[in-house]
């Protein structure tokens, strides 16, 4: 398979040994939301999005990654704040300490470094 220039959210991966899945941060009724501001990741279609141990539609703790993910992203990207942000979202996903503004940027990948998490390495 030819490499697209993706990769995966939570383990890097490329998309050559397991095809990559649009995942849409904010689903549901924000579904169209998280389309139209680009709150979307890549994830590996079986081992890191659906079926794996640690899998976003199968672990509470890397479900919970991805909006948190997706609010940063929206607050720096939009230049809202947390209420700007709950009017479009409906909830606030970030602790205080998250909100607070720092010097660093988020670098966009949150990864499973322990390799006995995603099942298919």
């Amino acid at each position: 398979k030819m490499y697209t220039g993706r990769s995966c959210w939570l383990c890097g991966r490329n998309g050559t040994a397991e095809p990559l899945d649009k995942h849409h941060i904010f689903g549901g009724a924000y579904r169209k939301k998280s389309e139209k501001y680009g709150l979307t990741v890549y994830l590996c279609h079986g081992s890191c999005h659906i079926f794996g141990e640690k899998a976003v539609h199968s672990c509470r703790e890397t479900m919970d990654e991805p909006p948190r993910y997706g609010q940063k992203m929206a607050m720096e990207r939009m230049g809202w704040t947390k209420e700007n942000f709950m009017r479009e979202f409906g909830r606030n996903y970030l602790d205080e300490e998250d909100l607070q503004p720092t010097e660093e940027k988020p670098t966009g990948t949150f990864q499973i470094l322990d390799e006995e998490l995603c099942v298919n390495w």
